[in-house]
């Protein structure tokens, strides 16, 4: 018993370690990205920022301080262990093609609902009901690389006004197959200000997608703590 033990503690430094190392990009900084951005910078992590412009990202990089370096795409893909696709659903394909071979081995998180305007002031789902981004994202990913589905589950204003919320924290969702890129955002879950919650692997996406049953704008509804959303899970 006291060799098992030690043997998961052993393992617990070791991903704490891995996870510490990590460089993370943000790659988008619409409302989505510039906001997590903002939080993960205010818990204390150094990132990377990056844009369609170099403008943009060093203006956004200027706001946030010493801890944020901008780059352009194409650097902070070669550079950044951990890279946010802060990006449309649509973009996001074409960004998995155009860097495909630089995005080997890397933990890809995806935030992306696949949603678009229905002309009537709302919004439509731009895929088929039973569908999710995840999973399509996922059958698009290079050899090694791992995705997380993480940090879509709120809009931009919630982000804001749920991180660091006390006395209870907010919950972020996610999904991974692989536990260990899993582990490492929901380090920056935590980071970021929220309570980071595993729904199941990235077949359980379509749950934390816009109209899924843990998403803010679906069944769900709302700000949830971590006692509140064990038995959502």
């Amino acid at each position: 018993m006291a060799t098992i033990q030690t043997t998961l503690r052993s393992r617990k430094r070791e991903t704490e370690r891995s996870a510490t190392v990590m460089s993370t990009a943000i790659i988008g900084l619409g409302n989505i990205g510039s906001r997590l951005a903002k939080n993960l910078v205010t818990g204390g992590e150094t990132i990377i920022v990056a844009a369609r412009t170099p403008d943009e990202a060093e203006e956004v990089a200027r706001d946030l301080g010493s801890h944020a370096e901008a780059l352009t795409v194409e650097d902070a893909v070669a550079k950044a262990d951990v890279i946010v696709l802060a990006i449309e659903f649509d973009a996001i394909r074409q960004f998995l093609v155009t860097h495909r071979e630089a995005l080997a081995g890397k933990i890809i998180v995806d935030p992306s609902n696949p949603i678009a305007p229905d002309g009537k002031g709302g919004y439509r789902k731009t895929i088929p009901d039973e569908q999710s981004s995840g999973v399509l994202i996922s059958g698009l990913l290079p050899a090694r690389a791992r995705l997380v589905k993480a940090f879509g589950t709120l809009g931009a204003q919630s982000l804001e006004a749920g991180a660091n919320r006390s006395p209870e924290r907010a919950v972020l969702f996610y999904a991974a197959d692989d536990a260990q890129a899993g582990e490492v955002v929901a380090r920056l879950i935590t980071v970021s200000g929220f309570s980071p919650l595993r729904v199941g692997g990235i077949d359980q996406s379509i749950r934390i997608e816009v109209g899924g049953d843990l998403h803010e704008y679906g069944q769900l509804g709302k700000l949830v703590s971590a006692k509140e959303a064990v038995s959502l899970v």
